[in-house]
């Protein structure tokens, strides 16, 4: 038969296993829980940044069959009137000159080939149009010297930056998949991310250019 001492350490002995195991289970919870907030947030993984690379204008940047030299960006702003809301338009001034060593053929850059990079998880905002010489479409000959242009992006008419970002795609030279009965002689198409350029733009407003 146990003594009263015995069983008072028994007491002693089993309250103290209890509350160990509190503590653990405590911890065990703690490590589960992080756990679960690791894996919500994207893992372990480490964070990489963009896989092109970026430049500061003055910037050129060849990418399919363009080079682009970046110039310079303006804000336009057109206030608000009586007869209509206010208006804001970015331009990006930009010299193109046509590389195309593949076809040599002298044609105009799609706009969808340079886009506004919003950041902020914000979609892309492909180009409007790129003008050269004042006309839209206008057609950049393989072998001569650089184009002066603009092309121009929708924004806003609140929209302000120190500092925007243009992403510039350079479309591919291949052929389609000949199996799905396309031809396979290979032309320009499928723009792939090539570089990104920093500009400051400058602040335009419509009624000071008058």
């Amino acid at each position: 038969m146990e003594s009263l001492d015995d069983v008072i350490d028994d007491l002693i002995a089993d309250r103290v296993i209890r509350r160990h195991r509190r503590t653990w289970l405590i911890v065990i919870a703690a490590v589960v829980v992080l756990a679960l907030l690791v894996l919500a947030t994207g893992g372990w993984k480490e964070k990489v940044g963009r896989a092109v690379p970026t430049f500061d204008a003055p910037a050129t940047v060849s990418a399919g069959r363009w080079e682009f030299s970046f110039t310079k960006a303006e804000i336009v702003r057109e206030p608000k009137t009586e007869y209509s809301a206010a208006k804001a338009e970015l331009r990006v001034y930009l010299d193109v000159r046509n590389v195309d060593t593949e076809e040599h053929i002298s044609t105009a850059p799609r706009g969808e080939v340079l886009r506004l990079v919003p950041g902020g998880g914000k979609d892309l905002v492909n180009s409007s149009y790129v003008s050269c010489r004042g006309e839209l479409g206008w057609v950049i000959v393989y072998g001569l010297p650089p184009e002066s242009c603009f092309t121009k992006f929708e924004i806003e008419p609140d929209f302000d930056a120190d500092q925007i970002e243009i992403g510039i795609l350079g479309e591919q030279y291949v052929s389609d998949n000949g199996l799905l009965g396309a031809s396979e002689d290979p032309y320009w198409h499928l723009p792939k991310a090539a570089a990104v350029v920093r500009l400051k733009p400058t602040v335009v407003v419509k009624d000071e250019e008058k």
